[in-house]
Order: structure tokens, then sequence, then C-alpha cells
């Protein structure tokens, strides 16, 4: 009898060591609550655009299926509600899709602890707009020179101080000059932005342009817009000289914009609303040009029939 409650009592001992051990490991697990969407805000200037695209659509439609795999990083902010650090999308994805809750791990974080992470964990996307690099990088590098306690400056351009922004190149897996280019990008006005992102600017002559007041920016995106032109990295070196100078005037601009840049091919501008006098309002706009080039065939047809009957 002894030696039974001997067995007993080491089996009751195995099963607390067991369930503390267990206990243990499931301490360190991050702890997932839904949190109600009605008290989560997205965090002040995202740099990270969501779009309401397919993979969003992609996205809406999986969790309605499966609901969200992957919580979401909260942090609690002051007031008692919570900040988006990572999952802006599958915060949206959920509103569209009608769940009123979000899977959440919820982190203990200064708002300067968050850009940090926040930026981080969009490193990996496969796919980054140059301004939202920028923007991200802007921000983390703030964020970085406030946490060492370092005062933050209007000029992020060059004079980056050289640990912090080597700091942010090596996370990025980008030289600390390209970080340096990519802030700069935060300088130009959306409309030259939105170009960028576009692919219709290169990132060279980008960064250049960023150095211009934004007056200058404002002429320069007319004048492109105008002539359906941009600038080579040439050109775009060639006014951030004469910005430099304070000698950019906007007909320095418009000479620039028109010097024939190697290879070009010659183009040849109208303004719309000339042409249009001489279009039928029945056709649409966007068929300008296709009635153009056929009232030209037509003409051409017209002087060789003529030219013909004048050899008779």
């Amino acid at each position: 009898m002894k030696e039974g409650k001997k067995l007993d009592l080491g089996l009751t001992g195995l099963d607390k060591l067991f369930s503390t051990e267990q206990e243990r490991m499931e301490s360190q697990l991050p702890k997932i609550y839904d949190i109600p969407l009605s008290e989560i805000d997205d965090f002040p200037d995202h740099p990270y655009k969501v779009k309401e695209d397919e993979d969003m659509d992609q996205l809406v439609q999986s969790i309605k299926d499966n609901g969200i795999l992957t919580p979401v990083t909260l942090r609690r902010k002051e007031d008692g509600r919570y900040e988006v650090v990572a999952g802006h999308r599958r915060k949206r994805a959920c509103e569209l899709a009608g769940i009123p809750t979000l899977r959440a791990e919820i982190k203990d974080l200064t708002r300067d602890e968050a850009a940090i992470l926040m930026v981080e964990s969009n490193y990996q996307r496969s796919k980054i707009l140059p301004s939202e690099k920028a923007f991200a990088y802007k921000m983390r590098l703030e964020a970085i020179r406030r946490t060492a306690g370092r005062p933050s400056k209007e000029n992020l351009g060059p004079l980056v101080p050289k640990n912090s922004r080597e700091e942010i190149a090596e996370v990025a897996g980008e030289s600390g000059r390209q970080i340096s280019r990519y802030i700069r990008l935060t300088n130009l006005i959306p409309g030259i932005l939105e170009m960028v992102d576009e692919g219709r600017i290169a990132f060279r002559p980008a960064v250049e342009l960023s150095y211009l007041a934004e007056a200058e920016q404002r002429y320069l995106l007319e004048e492109m817009t105008y002539n359906d032109a941009t600038p080579s990295l040439a050109q775009a070196i060639k006014m951030h000289n004469f910005a430099k100078e304070g000698k950019l005037s906007s007909e320095v601009i418009e000479s620039i914009m028109s010097e024939e840049k190697p290879n070009q091919r010659e183009k040849i501008s109208f303004r719309a609303d000339r042409l249009r006098q001489y279009i039928p309002d029945s056709v649409p706009r966007e068929k300008t040009e296709e009635y153009v080039m056929r009232a030209l065939q037509h003409y051409r047809e017209y002087q060789i029939r003529q030219a013909s009957r004048s050899a008779r």
C-alpha cells in the first residue's frame, strides 16, 4: 500500500511538472484578441497605399472563407484606442467583408517604436512604389532620431547622419546613398511624384527635380503635361543647377524641355481646343487622334488623285 501511494504521488508530481512546463511555453506565445474595428485607428501618415484592387478582392474572399490566418499587430494608444502597426490591408479587407472584429496581437510600443516596426514589416513586400519607400524611409529615419535623442532636421537628403542612414540601409537591403535619394522624393509635389510611381519619370531625374522649389515644380508639371514629355537625367540636372543659382524661370524650364534628347523621335504637339473646332461633336475626345489620322489619309489620297489628273 505504501508503495502504491508513493507511485501515485510520483505521477501527480510529473503531471504538475508537465503542466507547469506547458503553461510556461504557452505563456511565451503572443496572446491573440478579437478587437472591434470601431476601436482601431490607422497609423498616422501610413506610407503604404491600401488599394481596393483584384488582390484586395481575393483577400476579402479569403477572409470570408477562412478568417484572418495571420493576426495583425496593434499598439494601445494613450486614449485607450488601438492603432494598426502591421496589417492595414487585412483591416480594410475585414471592413469590406463586413466582419466587425479584427484578430490581433497587441504590443506595448511607443509611437516611434511602432513606426520602426511598421516600416520594417513591409520591407519584404513584392512590390513597393517609389513614393511608398520614400515616405517609409523618412518615417523610420525620424523615429530612429527621436528614439536616439537626436533632433530631426528638415533637410533629409545627403546630410542624413551616416549611422541612422546605414541602419536603415542594412535592414532594407539598399545602400545608404540610395536611402538618401529615396527620402529626397518626399520633396516632390504630388503630381510629379505620381508620375514617378507610374514609371513616366525615371528615378534619378526625379531625385534631381526634388531640389526644385514648389513653384518651379508646378510650372514644370504644366510643361510636361502640355508637351506630353518628361525630362531626361541631363535635363533634370540642368534644371537643378539653374535652380541653385536662382535662375530657373518658366522660360528656362520651357527652353530646357524643348531640347531634343538623344535618339528622340520628332514629336509634334497640337492644342486640343484648336483641333476640336474642326471635329464633329459626335466624335468622342478619346477618338480625336484617330479622326485626325483618317482625315489626313483622305486628304493625302485626294492630293494623289489631283496630281494624277493634272498629269493627263
